[in-house]
């Protein structure tokens, strides 16, 4: 089967409201379901890294879909799979658009097939609200289209080095992603190291693959730093881990991308004591309305609460409370036109806004550490 027959898979989910929606009454004419658009890698190289994302998503989903949906439409997302590869996600998002009709698109993943679909929704100005990375090189002017829930990698790497500087960390080595993303993100960890009067002992590039991890792990412990920043994902951060030797252990800090479930499980006790930046709310206490209800809908559908489902879950609920806000018969235009005068957003206690100038919602970020039975400890 080809890669774009697999993508052309459709899941269906059913959306469901954040607070209330379920008691607002179905409006005369009205339509009776909202259709949504997302491509994601299903399959292939991140296949584990999205699947609890989308259980996440399903959870809310089905949640609202079960109370009545939006104002009594039912929210259809079609979620096709693009396998990781670029080309499927552009073909994905202009089936969604030209073929499906789709009000908006929501939900993309995969940093490169993002690339490639932006420019398709730009062109017909359907917004994509909420994707799943914080890649700064997405979030610029020339993607009126993109409206994000969560913050950059920008605002990551700052939040690391922040929090070292407090602790007196000044010594820093930069493990980071040799391609177009890490590249990116260099400058942005050399003027955050400069401004709290660090300095940079090693800077060394991660194949993709992990290739090299091993050799980059101990070309850092020989420049005996006092912290490490690890901006990588998947394969170069698993190996990298596993070669650090105990005495070469430091502070060693990661990226929210990176702190998936199935990559902790796979690096296993030698996650203990690493530090990640987190960019949605923490899931394990039930301390606000939004992380209450996420409790509820895991513990219904079976699932653990972590921070990649608390993801997908937070991302239904902007788009539901978007659907809510825009009324009856949304279209992408009016879509588009609601999320720009979302200026002040309250997800049960996660709070967002947007504007005219203004399409990336939030900046929050903590830092969490890894325990030794390999669970996030704030």
């Amino acid at each position: 089967m080809s890669a774009f027959s697999v993508s052309r898979r459709r899941t269906l989910a059913a959306v469901a409201s954040v607070g209330t929606l379920g008691s607002l009454a179905p409006i005369v004419g009205a339509a009776t379901s909202v259709r949504i658009g997302q491509s994601l890698p299903l399959t292939g190289p991140l296949g584990s890294v999205v699947k609890p994302i989308a259980e996440g998503q399903k959870a809310l989903l089905d949640e609202l879909n079960a109370e009545g949906g939006v104002r009594g439409a039912r929210i259809e997302l079609l979620t096709l799979d693009d396998g990781a590869q670029p080309d499927s996600t552009a073909a994905n998002t202009r089936r969604l658009i030209e073929d499906e009709s789709v009000t908006a698109l929501f939900g993309y993943a995969f940093v490169p097939g993002l690339l490639r679909a932006l420019p398709l929704a730009n062109e017909k100005g359907v917004p994509l609200l909420g994707v799943y990375n914080g890649a700064d090189i997405a979030r610029t002017p020339a993607n009126p289209s993109l409206f994000t829930t969560t913050a950059s990698l920008a605002d990551e790497v700052a939040a690391m080095v922040r929090n070292l500087a407090s602790l007196n960390t000044r010594k820093f080595a930069l493990a980071f992603q040799n391609n177009e993303l890490g590249s990116y993100m260099r400058p942005l960890v050399e003027a955050a190291v400069q401004k709290h009067q660090g300095s940079l002992l090693a800077t060394v590039p991660l194949q993709p693959d992990g290739s090299n991890a091993a050799q980059a792990a101990q070309e850092i412990a020989a420049r005996a730093p006092e912290a490490i920043l690890l901006l990588a994902a998947g394969a170069p951060v698993l190996g990298f881990m596993k070669a650090l030797t105990p005495s070469a252990r430091v502070s060693v800090y990661a990226l929210s991308l990176a702190g998936t479930t199935a990559l902790l499980e796979q690096i296993g006790p030698a996650a203990r004591g690493m530090a990640f930046t987190q960019v949605v709310p923490f899931p394990l206490r039930q301390t606000t309305p939004l992380t209450r209800r996420f409790t509820a809908a895991m513990t219904k559908a079976g699932l653990a609460p972590t921070y990649d489902r608390m993801w997908g879950y937070l991302n239904a609920s902007v788009l539901a409370e978007t659907l809510r806000r825009t009324g009856p018969n949304p279209t992408p235009a009016s879509v588009y036109s609601t999320l720009e005068k979302m200026s002040d957003v309250d997800i049960g206690g996660y709070r967002l806004s947007f504007g005219p100038n203004r399409h990336h919602g939030s900046s929050f970020v903590e830092i969490t550490v890894v325990d030794q039975y390999g669970k996030f400890l704030r």
